[in-house]
């Protein structure tokens, strides 16, 4: 075991930079896709750019579009974010009764009442509850 420690961090830091150069890579890629301002040629562009000149490629697109890559991100993240909350609303709202919901209910109010198991004063405030709602 010939491999002395400052190799081994050496080691780690160039396998740190590579990882960090290829998720770099894929989110510029993402970033070119995913701008709606882009014509299709500017995205095929920019594309074989960043596949055949990747360092410069990816350099030059940072420096050109870096402020809307952060903009970009912000918007798609207020948009989901957004889009939850009102998926939220819309499942934790009651739903809407169907048409003789309330009827029905009387009905089996009714039916308590008659048989006993709830008393004259219940019947009228359950009664009165339906009829409000």
């Amino acid at each position: 075991m010939d491999y002395p420690l400052l190799d081994v961090f050496l080691t780690m830091l160039w396998f740190f930079l590579w990882v960090m150069w290829i998720m770099l890579l894929v989110r510029v890629v993402v970033d070119i896709f995913r701008d709606d301002t882009l014509s299709g040629w500017g995205k095929a562009g920019w594309t074989l750019m960043v596949c055949v000149l990747p360092f410069l490629g990816v350099f030059v697109y940072l420096i050109a579009r870096g402020r809307g890559m952060g903009e970009r991100e912000l918007r798609q993240a207020r948009d989901r974010e957004r889009a939850f909350r009102a998926y939220v609303q819309e499942a934790a709202a009651p739903a809407a009764k169907p048409p003789g919901a309330k009827a029905d209910e009387l009905g089996k109010l009714a039916a308590l009442h008659d048989k006993g198991a709830i008393s004259d004063s219940e019947y009228e405030q359950a009664k009165s509850k339906v009829l409000t709602s």
